[in-house]
């Protein structure tokens, strides 16, 4: 059975910092490609970033690109998301999902794509 499990929100002020978990058990984790989402209170989820656990491919959002940064390690079945630099409208829940996809194919796929996703972990930032 495959299981997503994800850790590390919290509540920070602006301009704080966070590191984000997503350990995964259940599949081969070098064959995916794994992206973080995330969704605020009446908004639709929405992309962060993803990563190619076979090519070490990566893709950011324009909201989050210079102040988020994405890392695997394959040893442990982890993804990481490190959030710097925090802002009030990064409030949300963020969850962190999977989807197969061989080394040379791309990393960005569609949020319907995926095919499993985590439980997701609240992370909260004041002004």
């Amino acid at each position: 059975e495959v299981h997503l499990v994800e850790s590390g929100g919290g509540l920070v002020q602006a301009g704080g910092s966070l590191r984000l978990s997503c350990v995964a058990s259940g599949f081969t984790f070098d064959d995916y490609v794994i992206g973080w989402f995330r969704q605020a209170p009446g908004k639709e989820r929405e992309g962060v970033s993803c990563i190619s656990n076979s090519d070490g491919s990566t893709y950011y959002a324009d909201s989050v690109k210079g102040r988020f940064a994405i890392s695997s390690d394959n040893a442990k079945n982890t993804v990481y998301l490190q959030v710097n630099s925090l802002k009030p409208e990064d409030t949300a829940v963020y969850y962190c999902a999977a989807v197969e996809a061989p080394a040379g194919i791309g990393v960005l796929f569609p949020l319907r794509d995926y095919d499993y996703w985590g439980q997701g972990t609240q992370v909260t930032v004041s002004s």
